[in-house]
């Protein structure tokens, strides 16, 4: 008897870890398989809001992301990313299992005058027998300019509606553009890589080739080349920043396409403030 009990707790024991090593490794990657038509997402948004004003300026932004898939998968990831003048604040992310729904939300603490910028990316895993793994992607994003002026109330704006709004947007846009400039500048040189060689997209609006190519790519390409850049920056960049819960003068990465269609380039700060790359060449999955 007493051997066998050892034997059901060694068992025991193994299953547990086990258990704690699949969870893990599910929570830390992000994996691009063969598209599966047979499902898809029928809700896929992000939203950011504007809540209240308290004291001395302070406001409320809510940070919002859901997305559902029109059955349960294996396996739902979402994540979302905000940046406040072009600077990272935040990231969030979840996982589950056997879920269609997954929502996000957050409120943070906001002052002054700024443009808020939130991009997410929902994925879903879905298993086959005979150890067949396909999956769906959709990307969401939202932004939102806040108005602060000691003459008059809090304004929130998605697009301008008033000439003042128009002003406020161009200095804000400005302002950003200019220090993000600057600083994908030092990252190019530091790389000593040929400007004219490349197209250039911030990953805030990266969105858009869910609907349009990537230059010298079909739709097809440009969906499977997306899911593997999520997939390498979920690993590379996310993970590091999530897990040290440091955004410290982290500023919006800048994607490289390559103008003759062979791969694609990320530029950014990491949670230490060292300058990184990631290339991915269209023809693999590997990100280096």
């Amino acid at each position: 008897m007493r051997y066998l009990s050892i034997i059901i707790t060694t068992c025991i024991f193994i299953g547990f870890t086990y258990w704690i090593l699949q969870k893990e490794e599910i929570d830390t990657t992000m994996k691009y398989f063969p598209f599966d038509s047979n499902v898809t997402f029928t809700q896929a948004e992000t939203k950011l809001h504007f809540l209240t004003e308290s004291n001395k300026n302070i406001y409320q932004i809510d940070w919002e992301s859901m997305s559902e898939v029109d059955q349960p998968v294996y396996l739902r990831q979402d994540i979302s990313l905000l940046y406040v003048d072009g600077r990272l604040k935040g990231i969030k992310s979840k996982w589950q299992e056997e879920m269609p729904i997954i929502k996000l939300r957050t409120t943070i603490n906001g002052e002054g005058s700024s443009h808020y910028q939130a991009i997410s990316y929902h994925h879903a895993e879905v298993h086959y027998p005979e150890d067949v793994i396909k999956s769906v992607q959709k990307m969401s994003k939202d932004e939102l300019y806040i108005f602060d002026s000691a003459y008059t109330p809090l304004e929130s704006f998605r697009v301008p509606e008033n000439k003042n709004q128009e002003e406020w947007k161009e200095a804000l846009d400005h302002a950003t553009i200019q220090q993000l400039h600057l600083h994908w500048k030092k990252l190019i040189d530091y790389f000593q890589l040929p400007m004219d060689a490349y197209h250039y997209v911030p990953l805030t609006v990266i969105s858009q080739y869910e609907t349009t190519p990537i230059p010298n790519l079909t739709i097809e390409e440009t969906q499977k080349v997306i899911a593997q850049l999520w997939e390498g920056l979920y690993s590379n960049y996310i993970l590091p920043y999530d897990q040290t819960n440091s955004t410290v003068n982290s500023f919006v990465p800048l994607v490289l396409f390559d103008k003759k269609g062979t791969h694609l380039r990320v530029l950014y700060q990491d949670q230490n403030g060292e300058k990184k790359q990631l290339i991915q060449y269209y023809d693999s999955s590997n990100v280096s």
